[in-house]
């Protein structure tokens, strides 16, 4: 798999990652239980937005000095476009988060804990999945026209569902899981196995965990064939799903509280995912230029929050 990105690039974006899952894991073990306040996730939420921004910049800084400044505007508009992407569909993940939390009761102090190690497991799921997907696209190119329509399927699925109500009440895995695991009463502190009657038992938190990262998975299926079709540069499809990720965790717990405000995001997504699968399916015939699908997904995502400040403003007055 070819990319345009040089070794500084390489290490500029392990040596952040690295760091940035440093400070998380430190955090949590120097702070417990500790809950986190809107005001600290909306730190730092900007501080990873800061951080995926410092490196489109880089991104752009870097390559112009190697191929000019039209491939490295090219190259960051990629970049910041599966980056928009990501982060959009990670919104629609926060609200699979709380359905998940709230089926499970899970009390919001443990929550830090499931969703640190659910981002450390994503990153490895993206990893292996960009790079498989990467280098079955490069050999079997035909497979562009297969993830084009599976997006556009995808997008009519989800605009037909915007407004179903998730819920694990008949959900299979979790009365197999239920079945086939030792499964204790009660949490037990931070714990996902504890001892019960001298008996080594899975808590509550090891199901919630299982759910988050299968949540990752099924978002995993939807976004990476989307960012393929944005930019065939395995290096910018990663580093935009990762950078997306970190923000993740400050992100659920800035949005948790307001999930009501974002009731019509599900058909911009939907949208979105149409114009990415057609955008896929015409690459042969016609290739959209990047800035262009910038523009485009930032209308669509824009009008869609506009609507939904607007659609909850008017509910709260009546």
């Amino acid at each position: 798999m070819e990319t345009l990105a040089s070794p500084l690039l390489w290490a500029a974006f392990a040596v952040s990652v690295l760091v940035a899952l440093a400070i998380d894991f430190a955090g949590l073990n120097k702070n417990g239980q500790q809950t986190v306040s809107f005001k600290s996730a909306a730190i730092w939420s900007l501080v990873w937005f800061s951080l995926a921004l410092a490196f489109g910049a880089l991104l752009w800084w870097d390559t112009a000095g190697s191929l000019g400044n039209a491939v490295a505007t090219e190259k960051a508009a990629e970049y910041f476009t599966g980056y928009l992407v990501e982060k959009s569909l990670a919104v629609d993940n926060v609200f699979v988060f709380l359905m998940i939390f709230s089926y499970f009761a899970l009390p919001i102090h443990l929550q830090r804990r499931v969703l640190l190690y659910g981002i450390l497991g994503a990153i490895i799921l993206r990893a292996i999945m960009i790079f498989v997907g990467g280098w079955l696209l490069q050999e079997f190119h035909w497979l562009m026209y297969v993830f084009g329509g599976f997006l556009v399927l995808m997008g009519i699925k989800m605009w037909q569902g915007a407004d179903d109500d998730a819920s694990l009440e008949d959900n299979k895995l979790l009365s197999w899981l239920k079945s086939h695991i030792p499964l204790a009463k009660n949490y037990d502190g931070e714990k996902f196995f504890t001892l019960e009657n001298g008996k080594r038992v899975a808590t509550p938190l090891f199901l919630v965990l299982i759910f988050v990262e299968l949540s990752d998975v099924i978002f995993a299926v939807d976004s990476i064939p989307a960012i393929f079709a944005i930019t065939s540069d395995p290096f910018i499809v990663l580093t935009s799903n990762i950078y997306a990720i970190l923000g993740l965790r400050a992100m659920y717990f800035m949005l948790a509280g307001v999930a009501d405000k974002f009731s019509l995001l599900n058909y911009g997504l939907a949208i979105v995912m149409v114009f990415i699968g057609t955008k896929m399916l015409l690459l042969d015939v016609f290739k959209i230029p990047a800035l262009v699908s910038l523009a485009v997904i930032i209308s669509i995502l824009s009008v869609t929050m506009w609507l939904s400040w607007h659609k909850a403003k008017k509910e709260s007055d009546a």
